[in-house]
């Protein structure tokens, strides 16, 4: 069997479905989430599934009962949940989850695929003052991995959404390879201005329905690739329902104009979360423990740009930009560029955080893609790694902290590799 995968870590399966979308075959899969345990096994029958702790997995053990080898494998994918990486506060460090990367080493080391993609948060980069990405990928080229690091915009790669994400990919095939080209051309103010927008992703859809059992039909013919690729094979529209709102969280939602958030509400409709946090700002690259938090209030959207970052707040905080309400799962699923045939299991609270962490389908899939064409899985097994190069902002302000880990990763660059790469 060719393109064979292995996914660890692997949420709802959005890497997963990217890659079976590119012609792989994905051989086992593990999470320890139990709702996203569901899902996934519901989407990816074909898979040996597990539900379990990644440091319980006999990876030898494993390997016999897939009938392959160590050394074999084609390519392993996922990465540790991004809840502790994320802004868990000042000591977020001592979230055992983050100590979950270390146990995606342990799985290289006894696997040996000849390709792995781990995605992880932006706060990876400055985890730790850098010295956490620093070790991780000074134990992937003590592995013989040649490594490239770099944070990608998924808007640049026609996701409907501004999503920065951090990838690192690595081969033991003598490959010096490079990340795909970026498709679209970014522009305005923080790069948020793209020619695949929110509207592209569910401005066909109905209006929601308010019970969550309700199927809808679609509307319309499918007009356009990109939204024949979003209805899959389904018929009808599934988890696309939002609740009657409260009457003070509706006279909050209504008083909002596209692209207007908290701070632009009426003094009366505002309250002290609202205030406090409206105009934070931050330096590109800051530490996420420093951050101050996910500001915590409504933001209406607008149609003709990417979405906002998807997170686990969406369907509550993301005010869709022509109805008066937040946006429904079945949207903030599109706009992660899963299909409508996609089912997502559990309570709608576990749907979206699945929705949320995973990696967007279509971003799987262009990498998947990437590598099984430009480079395949042939080659001499390389017995030194390096780090080819490292990419982790298109800004031109650097935070200190950001600053901190470039030094850091310098010094695992040799002569013939590049820092920090202008995009």
């Amino acid at each position: 069997m060719s393109n064979t995968v292995i996914s660890l870590f692997s949420g709802a399966g959005g890497c997963s479905l990217g890659f079976q979308q590119a012609g792989y075959n994905i051989l086992f899969a593990s999470d320890i989430d139990k709702s996203a345990s569901k899902t996934y096994s519901q989407n990816f029958k074909e898979t040996t599934f597990e539900k379990v702790d990644v440091n319980n997995i006999d990876f030898p053990l494993l390997l016999k009962k897939l009938g392959i080898v160590q050394g074999d494998l084609d390519i392993l994918i996922g990465g540790p949940p991004c809840q502790g990486f994320s802004t868990a506060g000042l000591r977020f460090w001592e979230d055992p989850r983050n100590d979950l990367l270390k146990s995606y080493v342990s799985a290289l080391k006894s696997i040996k695929p000849k390709w792995f993609l781990m995605e992880n948060v932006e706060g990876l980069l400055t985890a730790k003052r850098g010295e956490y990405l620093q070790e991780a990928v000074k134990a992937f080229i003590a592995l013989g991995y040649a490594v490239r690091v770099e944070k990608i915009y998924t808007h640049e790669f026609g996701i409907p959404q501004r999503r920065k994400r951090v990838l690192i990919v690595g081969n033991r095939l003598s490959v010096d390879f490079k990340f795909p080209v970026p498709t679209i051309k970014l522009n305005g103010k923080i790069f948020r201005n793209s020619d695949v927008t929110l509207r592209h992703a569910i401005g066909n859809l109905p209006n929601a329905a308010i019970n969550q059992s309700t199927e809808i039909p679609y509307k319309s013919n499918s007009n356009d690739q990109f939204e024949r690729y979003l209805r899959g094979a389904s018929t009808t529209i599934k988890d696309h329902f939002c609740p009657d709102q409260a009457k003070l969280q509706l006279d909050r939602i209504s008083a909002l104009l596209p692209g207007q958030t908290m701070k632009d509400m009426p003094e009366h409709l505002q309250h002290a979360s609202f205030t406090k946090r409206a105009n934070r700002r931050v330096k590109d690259g800051t530490p996420t423990a420093k951050r101050g938090g996910s500001p915590s209030g409504l933001k209406r959207l607008i149609f003709d740009e990417p979405c906002l970052t998807v997170t686990g707040a969406a369907t509550r905080e993301f005010i869709h930009p022509v109805f008066d309400r937040p946006l429904t799962i079945r949207e903030c699923a599109r706009i992660q560029t899963f299909p409508d045939d996609f089912v997502f299991i559990g309570n709608a609270s576990e749907k979206i955080q699945q929705i949320a962490n995973a990696i967007p389908p279509l971003i799987a899939r262009i990498f998947a893609e990437h590598i099984r064409v430009e480079y395949g899985f042939n080659g001499v097994i390389i017995k030194k790694g390096k780090l080819i190069a490292y990419s982790v902002t298109k800004a031109d302000a650097m935070s200190p902290a950001l600053k901190k880990t470039c030094a850091l990763l310098d010094q695992l660059l040799d002569s013939h590799s590049k820092g920090n790469l202008p995009i």
